[in-house]
């Protein structure tokens, strides 16, 4: 259609119409005479208008799901998060009752022998003083700790202080090849030395080369003079093998320690010897052997010999 007067004339009344249609419309409400035509086009358009919607509606719940996927993916994070910060702090509370019962443990032990200790935690491992066995504890000169004090736990001895610092102490733990402690055995008493054998049982070498030991066996320390660096009585270990006699003065027997040395955490550092020597009342008690009860004889009965009558029958 060309651009002349009598198109733009008829534009223009066509949109005059068009608004007094609307006009019309709006002020009839529903008693509109266009209310016929408007229900015709819905009934015309209305399938095409749903046709539409079944096209875009799913598009649109798509971005929906992504939404709420995006909100439940977040939820999922938080309780993901909630769920580790739970299980560190179970983690923790476990970690915590563990050494509670160690500590307990320690201070049991240490009543036993009537030790008096400063408690202290290993807080690292090694030194710089090139010893192969050694632990630095949190506790020094400003707590009462002393160079050649004897260490414990709750199982037994762990070693004898070494390096004091005010805060810090470096510990030689008894497995170390370069430690050597006094023990005596359980009972009938034989003394003999321990040296440390670093992941291997402790080396006992008792004075009396006739001495009457066998397995599980149990030692303890002798004691010092002046009870430094070790005090008498704290559990050393079971003896796990006797070697062979030489028919030398002295014997030798392969003892496991009592102590978990890589695995050390709360230790008491003994800074008090005890009044009396505790002799064997440190070590744990044995377990209860378990009661077998007595045979029952069984004795055959008693059986006459068959009467001449029943033979003949």
């Amino acid at each position: 259609m060309r651009d002349t007067r009598e198109s733009r004339l008829l534009l223009v009344l066509l949109i005059a119409i068009a608004f007094a249609l609307i006009t019309v419309d709006i002020r009839g409400g529903e008693d509109s005479p266009l209310d016929g035509a408007r229900r015709t086009a819905a009934s015309v358009f209305g399938p095409v208008e749903e046709g539409v919607a079944g096209v875009v509606d799913p598009v649109g719940n798509a971005v929906a799901a992504v939404r709420d996927s995006d909100e439940r993916h977040d939820r999922i994070s938080d309780l993901e998060r909630e769920n580790t910060e739970l299980k560190q702090r179970l983690g923790s509370d476990t970690r915590n009752r563990a050494r509670s019962a160690e500590l307990d443990k320690l201070l049991r032990t240490a009543g036993r022998g009537q030790y008096g200790i400063t408690g202290a935690e290993v807080i690292a491992i090694g030194s710089t003083q090139g010893f192969s066995w050694t632990v630095t504890i949190d506790a020094g000169s400003r707590d009462g700790v002393r160079r050649d004090m004897t260490v414990i736990n709750g199982d037994g001895l762990v070693g004898r202080v070494t390096t004091v610092g005010y805060s810090t102490a470096t510990v030689l733990l008894a497995n170390d090849p370069d430690f050597t402690v006094g023990t005596r055995m359980e009972k009938t008493g034989e003394i003999g030395f321990a040296n440390g054998q670093g992941d291997r049982p402790l080396r006992v070498q008792l004075l009396n080369g006739k001495a009457n030991v066998k397995k599980g066996d149990r030692l303890v320390t002798f004691g010092s003079r002046g009870n430094r660096p070790f005090v008498p009585g704290v559990p050393v270990g079971e003896v796990v093998r006797v070697d062979a006699s030489d028919g030398g003065l002295t014997r030798t027997v392969q003892v496991r320690p009592y102590v978990g040395f890589t695995k050390l955490d709360i230790v008491g550092v003994v800074t008090q010897a005890p009044r009396d020597n505790p002799r064997d009342s440190v070590l744990p008690p044995r377990p209860a052997e378990p009661k077998t009860e007595p045979k029952r004889k069984v004795t055959p009965r008693d059986t006459a010999p068959p009467s001449d009558a029943a033979t003949r029958s």
